[in-house]
């Protein structure tokens, strides 16, 4: 992964000037969907098959490495976390993925994590399309579609226990915390309830009972949010608004952010 090579060479060694601790947000890791029309756009990283660690940005072996060398050098790794949905509904059936993976959508099968027709909203939407028709209406917002995105049903505790599996194996590997995307279309109780069941961080690198650092993922143009709750922060994308046009692009556009000490209404 370049990221760990940038590390490698990054100045400030965390035993020799602890001061300097810097904090970088990485791509989602985990195995996504592969799409060609068009081809590899950024956001097919957000079309989760598994959670099994390899992108184009890396396999896990090189996730891991890179993990390393950036921890050893006061280099904190937070990691983007799709756990809100799978791939898009559209997106078919057989290997077509970073990890050759088999999923078929129209089944709603993810043999790789396992998922299957079970562990989706398809039942709980209340719109007829299953699509978010209103975002002014919070059940469609978090139990409906996002954008054709498969809905996972986290008030189950068997998804809610596979998503904390997933983001406790990446604390296992060192990471420092987690961006919840797609945050506001989830229940807080929910998003709670997974939280709940992370892991402190890995003592190699942090002291004993650290909890891992969590904030989520809010584009707040469409939708009213913060209010405080007593789990992470909210990152939304005000400024973005004014500032960049990614409606006809391919590449991920630069995030003008504003943070809030505060979490998604009830």
């Amino acid at each position: 992964m370049h990221v760990g090579a940038e590390c490698r060479f990054c100045p400030y060694n965390v035993e020799i000037n602890p001061t300097y601790v810097f904090h970088l947000q990485i791509s989602p890791p985990n195995e996504n969907i592969v799409l060609t029309n068009p081809n590899r756009p950024w956001w097919e990283r957000y079309q989760p098959i598994s959670y099994k660690l390899c992108s184009r940005s890396g396999n896990e072996d090189e996730f891991r490495d890179m993990v390393t060398r950036c921890n050893n050098v006061g280099v904190r790794i937070y990691v983007d976390a799709v756990v809100n949905h799978m791939c898009g509904a559209a997106g078919g059936s057989g290997t077509h993925s970073t990890c050759g993976s088999y999923f078929n959508t129209g089944s709603r099968d993810f043999p790789a994590v396992p998922y299957s027709g079970w562990d989706f909203n398809d039942g709980k939407c209340r719109t007829g399309s299953g699509e978010i028709e209103n975002y002014g209406d919070k059940y469609q917002v978090r139990d409906c579609r996002l954008a054709s995105l498969l809905d996972l049903a986290l008030e189950k505790d068997y998804v809610r226990s596979k998503v904390a599996e997933y983001m406790n194996y990446l604390i296992d590997i060192g990471v420092a915390g987690f961006r919840i995307d797609a945050a506001k279309h989830m229940w807080p109780g929910d998003m709670k309830a997974f939280l709940d069941k992370l892991k402190d961080l890995n003592t190699k690198w942090f002291s004993p009972g650290t909890k891992p650092f969590i904030y989520q993922e809010v584009i707040s143009m469409c939708f009213p949010l913060c209010l405080s709750l007593p789990f992470g922060i909210c990152f939304t994308f005000i400024l973005q608004k004014n500032v960049s046009n990614t409606s006809s692009s391919n590449f991920a556009p630069e995030r003008a952010s504003h943070f809030f000490g505060a979490a998604l209404q009830t």
